[in-house]
């Protein structure tokens, strides 16, 4: 009776996911049964992928944000830690590598197209909204690095523009190559 109950509990999570992907007209596939690879459109970071997965008895989340940072380390992950009591449904954690990712499981009787939609905002508003901060603090040698080979060839640093600051550059209007 239990396999009977878990089959029926991950059929309707996955059919609330499928729902909610429709409604909100994502880029999404499913690689397999019970699992959703879906990119989410940002501002700051272009997209973001992330990861569905309707499992016996939760439905787990996980999404990229940031590979590991070159410098600052204690700075950012204290920063992860702090926004990790403020968030909704997704934490912030690392891989083996030191990569960034958000994470977070929902039991499937949680699992709603409302419910599904709001995880969705919370993966993009943590990846994309967090985004440049992330950069700035543990990428900023870099940032300044590829700013000045950029100006030094003549490149366009348009998509640099975020971090003029750290750069001491102007706004280049010209569109990135």
């Amino acid at each position: 009776m239990a396999d009977a109950k878990s089959a029926a509990s991950s059929r309707t999570a996955r059919d609330a996911v499928e729902q909610a992907l429709r409604e909100a007209e994502l880029e999404w596939e499913n690689p397999s049964e019970g699992t959703y690879v879906v990119t989410l459109p940002g501002t700051r970071k272009l997209s973001t992928t992330c990861s569905l997965a309707v499992g016996r008895h939760s439905l787990s989340v996980n999404a990229f944000v940031v590979r590991c940072p070159d410098e600052n380390h204690a700075a950012v992950h204290r920063w992860l830690l702090e926004r990790n009591t403020r968030m909704y449904g997704v934490s912030y954690a690392l891989d083996r590598l030191g990569d960034v990712y958000l994470a977070g499981r929902l039991p499937l009787a949680a699992v709603t197209p409302d419910e599904v939609d709001r995880l969705l905002g919370a993966v993009l508003e943590n990846a994309d909204g967090s985004f440049n901060t992330l950069l700035e603090m543990g990428f900023a040698t870099a940032i300044r690095r590829e700013y000045e080979w950029r100006t030094s060839r003549g490149e366009p640093t348009r998509n640099l523009d975020a971090f003029t600051h750290l750069t001491g550059g102007g706004a280049d209007r010209r569109a990135t190559g």
